[in-house]
């Protein structure tokens, strides 16, 4: 692997280094940095030849060895928001954040490609006080009138789900197809200390399936 990185022969290089992790993976440490640079050298090739599938496969494989590397993270959604993959990217940049608050850079992916993916009409709604005044009684009135089970449809921050929760529902679940919406969901409601009591699912509404995925 040393002697193919060494005549810049990236590609073998990094089929040599997935054995070696294969066959050693106590040397996961020793050459985690080396792996990296590796990695990254042979997908800028893959990359200026086109051969996406193989690149975001060397990536897959390479998060497979090292699942809570951040700068792999990051580096693999640069190359996804660059082939206009804005949503999936978004979801690496989070990842990466969250296993490193202090990454500079990855935080600035993901803040630049949230403005891409949440719409600016999102934050005058959230602001509205008067709607969620409106929304939270009217959710209120229906739990208290005996509907205990809520599905938000479309859930993006699961400020209405936590409405729900709040007014006494027995079982709240979340659907929002957005996995930008999704992560942010996701810390919204663990932030408000509601994760027990509502399920949030990362799929399509028309895809849910009762009892698989409600009961």
């Amino acid at each position: 692997a040393e002697h193919c990185l060494g005549a810049q022969d990236f590609g073998t290089a990094y089929a040599h280094y997935l054995l070696v992790l294969s066959l050693a993976p106590e040397l996961k440490d020793d050459v985690k940095e080396t792996f990296q640079y590796t990695l990254f050298r042979w997908a800028e090739e893959l990359d200026s030849l086109s051969r996406t599938q193989d690149l975001l496969g060397c990536y897959e494989q390479a998060l497979e060895l090292f699942p809570d590397d951040e700068v792999i993270c990051n580096s693999m959604g640069e190359h996804l928001f660059r082939m206009g993959f804005r949503d999936e990217a978004a979801g690496y940049f989070h990842k990466a954040v969250k296993l490193n608050p202090e990454f500079n850079d990855a935080k600035e992916n993901f803040y630049r490609v949230a403005n891409w993916l949440v719409e600016r009409w999102h934050f005058i709604m959230l602001n509205d006080t008067k709607r969620n005044t409106v929304y939270n009684a009217a959710i209120q009135n229906a739990v208290s009138l005996g509907s205990q089970s809520v599905l938000d449809i479309g859930a993006g921050t699961g400020i209405l789900s936590m409405f729900a929760k709040k007014a006494g529902a027995r079982s709240v679940y979340a659907c929002e197809l957005s996995k930008t919406m999704y992560e942010l969901a996701c810390d919204v409601v663990a932030a408000n200390k509601m994760e027990a009591g509502i399920k949030l699912l990362h799929m399509k509404s028309l895809d849910i399936e009762i009892p698989k995925h409600i009961p």
